[in-house]
């Protein structure tokens, strides 16, 4: 029997790339066909029996996927309540790499794959996922046909697992703390995982509501972290939490009555945090989307509710009325008067895009007459073929009462149109033009023209990866604003970077109102074109055997940037790469890097491990670094030989001179040869140096090295008796300038050094 307990790795990586990763493995118009091979005649047993013991081992069968075959994939079922030994048709979980470690399909290691139990229309999922996609990151999803051993089982909806790729693709990093809400075991009764801190007092307590998915032990203090300071701290709660994409998330939730989710049995949902430190909700498994789920929504109708109390469920339910378990992560925000008219504000933009006009229904139809044939060919789905056609529009009949989308909508829409707070907004028009002519480093006024409205704020950040600033922006006469009481407010932005992206938010005591409406998922940019010696190549190893060590302790090639200018620069759109003859072969990552300050970054081909490491090695024995916009243009580009592994290759003077050798001068100002740092036979770096200090000379042991101050105290000092390179830990001393004394019987030789941290 082809079960496996534990991963077994080869090294196929190379056989097994990322070949196909151009095209869209999501695309919803094409149809995908999925082919699993078990050796087994019983494998249905054997994946029953896997299940129903809760065990996350995966029976190993060959898998096609559009014809293109992978072998030794493992396959388990997925779902709590989707999948049954009594069912033909049960949810599935595939790993590609299960065996071969790097194996994918189009860059993707997991299919996962949902068998419309509780959907008779088969579009809730797909539809809900592509409506979820306009407000926030959420799975792309399509349908595939199924085949076990050649026979049919039947057609699937086919979602994007939230794992590594899609972290690197909205969030440009997937290494950092990373938590499921999903309970070992569902308490229907219980709190599950509503971040409540009801569960103890250390992180500990927290293990069985919540399922890591980050590697880092210590990531369960960071989410007990976020679990304190949401329950005990809300005033803090906007530098923890991307508050606005938590709100975006109920919006959608309670939009078409997704009570699956954070709502209900509290789970279904990711949390990601960014490297701006915020926890990023993600919504995750909507095939019980448009009111199919009605078991709880843990506060009025705790017991369950009816399609008529599905319509006018209250969206501030929690808040107007009672939480039977807590749910902090809406009671907490809802207690905040600005961020309850922001939710409401986000609820009126969903329901005016997809429901008010019925662009879903259309859209569901569409979907419809994709799979049309394929659902009629499925020959284990759950309702009849008149059940597909008629769920659309009306309630069908099973062990529940499914209610029709057209039903449910169309009256979810008439209760909200009327409710407090989506109505009597602001209106904010005749914004800061987007074409505005503007230097790196000048003074940017952000200008809105507005009526109704008490108040009105400007959000804005330089890369994407940043939390948005507030700036109150005024109609007063100062601050940028030209004419008080005109309706028009501004307020100046100093020092602007070549790239800003920036929203408004104005509110009244009725209502909120975003600008453009999908804020801040969505936002406007400024940007300008930086000039030659604005952003330069200033430092770079391409033979580390001594130097500085990567966030992972490894000694990787590093590149050092410097910012010339006297305002902020953004590298987003920046590209880097060894050859002039391919511009594009690594982005450089999208970093701020202050006005005459410094930015490393790692040429280690481990791109995905975060936004600073590149994809691509520098030759120690010669070749080029060249830094390019997208449009091909050249900021700067060094061509060099030869590297050696005891000096580094900057620019002298810093930032402006020619390459030369030098000992190491990481993010700190490039010291001249001749300086009082070198010596031909004595040679101590990094300069500056945080931890560890290499000594390395010519002359023969036995000799002292002593270490002083510059007030002259000995603050360390060792005997050496052997010829060779000297490691010296200098991380407990303080910054500044330290003296190193070499000496022998016959002669001293002292040099300065720093150590900064």
């Amino acid at each position: 029997m082809k079960i496996l307990f534990t991963y077994i790795l080869f090294g196929l990586g190379s056989l097994f790339s990322a070949a196909y990763a151009q095209t869209d493995f999501y695309e919803i118009e094409t149809i995908r066909e999925i082919k699993i091979y078990f050796e087994e005649d019983n494998w249905d047993h054997i994946l029953d029996s896997l299940y129903g013991d809760d065990m996350q081992e995966r029976l190993i069968g060959d898998v096609s996927i559009d014809g293109i075959y992978y072998e030794n994939a493992g396959i388990r079922y997925k779902g709590y309540s989707s999948a049954s030994a009594d069912r033909v048709k049960n949810p599935l979980n595939i790993k590609l790499d299960f065996v071969h470690k790097d194996q994918n399909h189009e860059g993707l290691d997991k299919i996962k794959l949902s068998n419309v139990i509780h959907d008779p229309s088969f579009v809730r999922e797909v539809l809900s996922y592509e409506i979820a996609r306009k407000y926030m990151p959420a799975s792309r999803a399509n349908f595939a046909n199924v085949y076990i051993n050649d026979v049919l089982i039947g057609l699937y909806s086919n979602v994007e697992s939230v794992e590594a790729d899609f972290l690197e693709n909205h969030f440009e990093s997937s290494s950092n703390t990373f938590f499921k809400g999903n309970p070992e075991t569902l308490d229907l009764d219980g709190e599950n995982s509503n971040l409540s801190n009801s569960h103890g007092t250390h992180s500990s307590d927290y293990h069985p509501y919540y399922t890591q998915k980050s590697d880092n032990i210590g990531d369960w203090n960071v989410l007990y972290g976020l679990i304190k300071d949401l329950n005990e701290t809300p005033d803090e709660l906007d530098v923890g939490l991307n508050i606005d994409r938590a709100l975006w998330m109920h919006a959608f939730n309670y939009s078409m009555i997704n009570f699956d989710s954070y709502v209900g049995y509290a789970q279904n949902y990711y949390l990601y945090q960014g490297d701006n430190g915020q926890f990023n909700p993600i919504i995750w498994d909507l095939n019980q989307s448009f009111g199919s789920y009605r078991l709880t929504d843990a506060s009025t109708y705790w017991a369950g509710f009816s399609i008529l109390e599905a319509k006018n469920a209250d969206p501030l339910q929690h808040f107007l009325s009672f939480s039977i378990t807590p749910r902090p992560l809406m009671t907490v925000l809802f207690e905040n008067e600005t961020y309850r008219k922001m939710y409401l504000a986000h609820l009126k933009t969903i329901m005016e895009e997809n429901f008010n006009d019925a662009d879903y229904l259309a859209r569901a139809t569409a979907i419809q007459s994709i799979i049309e044939t394929d659902v009629m060919n499925d020959p284990n789905k759950f309702y009849s073929d008149a059940d597909f056609y008629t769920n659309l529009d009306t309630t069908v009949s099973d062990l529940i009462d499914y209610v029709g989308l057209r039903d449910l909508m169309e009256n979810r829409a008439i209760y909200l149109a009327t409710y407090p707070g989506m109505t009597g907004e602001p209106t904010i028009v005749n914004t800061t033009d987007l074409d505005l002519d503007y230097n790196l480093g000048e003074t940017i006024t952000f200008t809105a023209e507005l009526t109704d409205a008490d108040e009105i704020f400007c959000h804005y950040r330089f890369i994407k990866t940043d939390i948005f600033t507030q700036l109150a922006m005024n109609d007063d006469g100062v601050d940028g604003d030209e004419l008080a009481d005109d309706g028009v407010y501004s307020v100046n932005l100093e020092n602007a970077s070549n790239h800003i992206d920036f929203y408004f938010y104005a509110q009244n005591e009725t209502a909120g109102k975003f600008s453009p409406k999908r804020a801040a998922y969505e936002f406007y940019s400024l940007s300008t074109e930086l000039q030659l010696g604005d952003l330069v190549i200033n430092e770079f190893v391409a033979k580390n055997l001594y130097d500085q060590t990567d966030e992972w302790g490894e000694l990787e090639d590093w590149v050092e940037l410097y910012n010339n200018s006297n305002g902020p620069i953004s590298t987003a759109g920046l590209f880097i790469s060894d050859t002039i003859g391919d511009l594009f072969k690594s982005e450089v990552g999208d970093m701020l890097i202050p006005a005459n300050s410094y930015k490393i970054f790692w040429a280690d081909e481990d791109g995905i491990e975060s936004l600073n490491h590149w994809d691509f090695k520098l030759n120690e024995e010669g070749e080029q670094i060249v830094l390019s916009t997208a449009e091909g243009i050249i900021l700067d580009s060094v061509t060099f030989g030869h590297q050696s592994s005891i000096f580094s290759y900057g620019r002298y003077p810093n930032g402006t001179g020619d390459f030369t050798e030098m000992f190491s001068t990481m993010q700190y100002e490039n010291q001249a040869p001749n300086d009082t740092v070198f010596h031909a036979d004595f040679h101590a770096f990094p300069i500056p140096v945080r931890d560890i200090l290499y000594i390395n000379t010519s002359y023969e042991a036995p000799y002292t090295l002593t270490l002083t101050n510059s007030v002259g105290q000995t603050m360390k000092q060792i005997e050496i008796d052997w010829d060779g390179l000297v490691e010296w830990d200098v991380s407990a001393l303080g910054d500044g300038m330290y003296i190193i004394t070499l000496e022998r019987d016959d002669f001293t030789i002292s040099k300065k050094i720093i150590i900064t941290d």
